[in-house]
């Protein structure tokens, strides 16, 4: 399908082709340059949200809880916003988590990790997995039900999501009802057909993946470790039922839809979605394409029919 007109116009507009900075350009600045690129429309109404930051022993983590109505125990979701595990926080996925939460009738808590280059991996993926802990911990202090969990992610977040997923299983818990990754980053070799077919003019490059990767790994060796690139994982067996969103025009394409592949083999359950058409993180434009709505909404309903089962 051809890329969808709306994308056509955005792309052509000056600055919406991601490259690697100049050395003047830090981190810092780069991410209030991303805030001039938030939706320009009012955010959906949600019952409540709730900013606090949770402690365990020395560690910390700022979140932002929202509950779509007053029901308890409410199953919720952890989501870790994209951004190359660079850019973004709470505001700019405002939007999308009211309507998670809304869609599918859970909680969402919002996890404001700490950002590379300055804290680099496993920094973001600890406090993403703290927050699991802590809130499975204390379900019961927030009208939460720790026996229904889920974690969700887009981008960046999605690698968060799919990484803090093997972490659980692999350390005992907490158990989760469903993983949802929403064009996720799942291989840091950059490698797959669509990282050249789809590795320019897209808005998300090529060269910016592999400039957000060497943000994000501490060592060349952790481009090995299943934890930072889940395409490394030996075995993705007794791993939750999984939803897994792409787009058309992505770079990340195959490396999430070959992930889909075999989380299939392994005996997963799993939903893949390509939407026709569409960009790279298509989902955080409601302001751009009626797509990205309709997508949380499947994705809602994804997860809500695993709190159901």
């Amino acid at each position: 399908m051809a890329l969808d007109p709306a994308f056509v116009a955005l792309l052509a507009q000056p600055g919406m082709q991601l490259a690697v900075p100049p050395p003047e350009v830090t981190p810092p600045v780069m991410r209030e340059f991303a805030k001039m690129f938030l939706p320009g429309i009012a955010p959906p109404a949600i019952h409540s949200s709730q900013d606090m930051v949770i402690r365990d022993g020395n560690r910390e983590a700022g979140v932002r809880l929202y509950r779509p109505d007053d029901r308890t125990p409410a199953p919720f979701i952890l989501f870790f916003h994209g951004g190359g595990w660079v850019l973004c926080d709470l505001d700019s996925h405002d939007f999308l988590c009211r309507d998670l939460a809304n869609t599918s009738g859970c909680a969402v808590i919002a996890v404001d990790y700490r950002l590379a280059p300055e804290v680099p991996f496993p920094g973001a993926l600890d406090d993403c997995y703290l927050a699991l802990q802590y809130f499975a911990s204390h379900a019961k202090d927030y009208g939460l039900d720790a026996g229904r969990i889920a974690v969700c992610g887009d981008s960046a977040g999605g690698n968060l999501a799919a990484a803090v997923a093997l972490k659980s299983r692999d350390q005992g818990g907490p158990a989760l009802r469903h993983q949802a990754l929403l064009c996720p980053v799942i291989d840091s070799t950059c490698s797959s057909a669509s990282m050249q077919s789809n590795g320019t003019g897209f808005m998300l490059s090529r060269e910016i993946m592999l400039w957000f990767w060497n943000c994000y790994l501490a060592t060349p060796a952790d481009a090995s470790n299943p934890l930072a690139s889940p395409a490394q994982a030996n075995t993705l067996a007794n791993l939750p039922p999984t939803s897994i969103a792409t787009a058309e025009y992505d770079p990340l394409l195959d490396e999430a839809e070959f992930y889909a592949d075999r989380l299939r083999a392994a005996g997963v359950t799993v939903t893949a979605r390509r939407y026709l058409g569409m960009i790279h993180d298509f989902m955080t434009m409601p302001h751009i394409t009626a797509m990205a709505r309709r997508s949380i909404a499947d994705i809602g309903a994804d997860i809500a029919a695993s709190m159901r089962a």
